[in-house]
């Protein structure tokens, strides 16, 4: 069943900063900022008009006001479709009702347009005439290039070198609306010349990527860097899809008891989640976030929640998060947008307070979870999004039988048309292992935690 029909596109972001204003500041040791004072580190926040630096830090109030021009753009393709995955359920035999959002029916392919098409529109209300962008398996730099092609801003890309060569139609669907792609590490800029002499097969990370995005952006007037996911404000603009998902599910009598997403940096977590957090205590309900990461970047079951730079080239904030270092290179897995080291600064201090509950997944369990939820519903997910589906699969299979149902809500982030090389190898049983490097992935968080005495120690 599709509950699209009478549902409106919400007219204001959900402002979860209001809600937990605790997380709102970063929580960074008096002194640490004034160390990166004459070094190479610049913050993001001047990179960013002030209207997305409010949307970032404000607390005061509930909601952020979306501009007509972008209710006009998303009605393009919002609001998107809520299913009840009535034939998965029956295959299953469990005690769920378990219900599915779909974000992949825009031109992206994926939840990344409602943040690319805001940050677009503000950055060229500011009169900035090119953005620069890292992106992991393409779903963002596709996005950020449709959205500059309709605000007139011309648009560069540094696509992660391993997920490109997976998936070479995103660098035409880049091309087809102008942007130029980099494939990274590339020989463009210092950062990913220094980086390639680490990574010579160039596999690549997201932290390379940004950081080859942000040299580039820091030389240029009228040129700057967009962010993906992790900030504030990306997570803002992603609430479009939990405060669609309540009306939705409330048209249909239900509430959620868990919410599930995919976890890269958090933008479709917490676009579908935090506005249930809110839902749930107005209305007196309780709902429990399941965030859903790879096996093989386990930053939020794995990592360290230590203060930490964002990207491979040490010019963005330390900020204090779940992490495997900016230095760790996961193998190159299919679900490249889920390849991050580390997570929203936001949602890290949320986990830290035991604020939701996460699983990491084998590459080989979330694909095989893709496919038979395309069996059963007629729709192929995103490799990043079949880590959602293994996670609500988990939950309702381990949901006891002579229980109360269960009723789970899973976001389906994107779709998966052009990973079908990915399904492939699941299906011929040819993936390649995905288990993380244990001495790499040793090495970079030893590094993490020499990194926190250094600055700790000279901070006090």
């Amino acid at each position: 069943m599709s509950k699209t029909q009478g549902i409106s596109i919400p007219k204001q972001w959900c402002n979860f900063l209001y809600d937990f204003p605790q997380y709102a500041g970063q929580d960074v040791p008096r002194g640490v900022a004034l160390l990166t004072q004459g070094t190479r580190r610049v913050s993001v926040v001047p990179q960013q008009p002030l209207s997305l630096v409010t949307q970032s830090n404000s607390i005061s109030e509930p909601y952020h006001e979306i501009p007509e021009r972008l209710l006009e753009l998303y009605s393009q393709y919002r609001p998107t479709p809520l299913r009840r995955a009535r034939e998965l359920e029956r295959r299953l035999g469990a005690n769920a009702r378990i219900y599915y959002k779909y974000e992949g029916l825009n031109v992206s392919g994926s939840h990344k347009l409602n943040s690319a098409l805001a940050q677009a529109y503000y950055y060229a209300k500011a009169g900035i005439q090119e953005l620069v962008t890292g992106t992991g398996a393409g779903q963002w730099g596709t996005a950020l290039a449709y959205a500059c092609k309709l605000f007139g801003l011309r648009c560069t890309v540094f696509m992660v070198g391993a997920s490109l060569r997976q998936k070479p139609q995103r660098r035409a669907m880049m091309e087809l609306f102008g942007a130029t792609v980099h494939e990274s590490p590339s020989d463009a800029t210092e950062v990913g010349r220094k980086a390639t002499q680490k990574d010579p097969e160039r596999v690549g990370s997201l932290a390379i990527a940004t950081g080859e995005a942000l040299e580039v952006a820091h030389g240029g007037k009228r040129v700057r860097f967009a962010v993906g996911s992790g900030e504030n404000c990306v997570l803002l603009h992603q609430t479009l899809i939990g405060g669609e998902a309540v009306e939705q599910m409330g048209a249909l009598g239900e509430f959620p008891d868990h919410v599930v997403a995919c976890m890269g940096a958090g933008s479709n977590f917490g676009g579908v989640g935090l506005p249930f957090l809110r839902a749930a205590r107005e209305r007196e309900r309780s709902v429990r976030l399941l965030a859903v990461e790879p096996a093989a970047c386990p930053k939020l079951t794995r990592g360290l929640y230590a203060l930490d730079i964002n990207d491979f080239s040490g010019t963005t904030p330390i900020n204090r998060m779940y992490t495997l270092g900016s230095n760790y290179i996961a193998p190159p897995i299919f679900a490249g947008g889920l390849r991050y080291h580390g997570t929203s600064a936001f949602l890290s201090a949320m986990l830290a307070d035991k604020g939701f509950d996460a699983m990491a997944v084998p590459q080989r369990e979330a694909l095989s979870a893709g496919l038979l939820f395309a069996e059963c519903e007629g729709l192929l997910p995103a490799p990043e999004s079949a880590h959602a589906i293994a996670g609500a699969l988990d939950l309702a299979r381990k949901h006891p039988g002579d229980a109360p149902p269960k009723v789970i809500l899973l976001n389906i982030s994107g779709h998966g048309l052009f990973d079908l090389s990915a399904y492939e190898h699941c299906r011929s049983d040819t993936l390649a292992p995905d288990a993380p490097n244990e001495a790499l992935l040793s090495e970079s968080l030893r590094h993490v935690r020499e990194f926190n005495t250094r600055i700790t120690g000279a901070s006090s």
